[in-house]
């Protein structure tokens, strides 16, 4: 049963269609933005419209960016020789977080599942392959820890060894501040052999 008038339920439902925002969450966010001012409104209905308008890959590394080149890509000081591989470009977000790395990015929006259906043609590794005809002298592969994420970078890697370009993977292993204890063995056995020299 409905408890609001058509309005703003389809609001409530559209809203909750959102990734990671539910019946409640919707809610409050549909009474919040009912009770700003309508221009505030607007200004934010026309904000979503041009974003999803003018939002593209870029050219190089298959990022979002609303310009041809993103701004990583386009920036010179970065070293475009080193090239990390990443599923989404919420993973190239939380590697510039840290702010070491100082290389380009290649984002596949996507890993290799067989069992979803998704190939090696769904998702961006021609462009990648593309990419080392230039001056690349390695590729990071930091592809997530799943099952989807270890194949796509095996994929990767076999791809790439053909070409003779250094190819590395992120080290897996124990999070800060956590229990051995609470760790799997998986985890546990990654941290023991990416271990380094103290």
């Amino acid at each position: 049963m409905d408890y609001f008038s058509g309005h703003i339920q389809e609001l409530i439902e559209q809203l909750a269609t959102l990734p990671g925002i539910g019946s409640k969450t919707a809610q409050r966010l549909a009474f919040h933005i009912i009770s700003m001012p309508k221009e505030k409104v607007e200004k934010l209905s026309k904000t979503l419209t041009e974003t999803r308008q003018n939002v593209r890959y870029c050219k190089e590394c298959q990022t979002l960016t609303d310009t041809e080149l993103c701004p990583i890509c386009g920036n010179p000081k970065r070293d475009h020789s080193t090239i990390m591989v990443v599923e989404t470009p919420r993973d190239l977000a939380a590697y510039e977080r840290t702010g070491k790395y100082e290389g380009v990015y290649h984002v596949l929006h996507g890993a290799i599942s067989p069992m979803l259906g998704i190939g090696a043609d769904d998702i961006r590794l021609k462009e990648l392959m593309t990419r080392l005809s230039g001056d690349v002298k390695e590729v990071i592969i930091a592809t997530n820890s799943t099952l989807e994420g270890e194949t796509t970078a095996m994929y990767i890697s076999r791809l790439i060894r053909p070409v003779g370009i250094k190819t590395t993977r992120i080290a897996n292993g124990v999070p800060v501040g956590g229990d051995l204890e609470n760790i799997d063995e998986v985890t546990l056995l990654r941290a023991l052999e990416g271990r380094t020299v103290l």
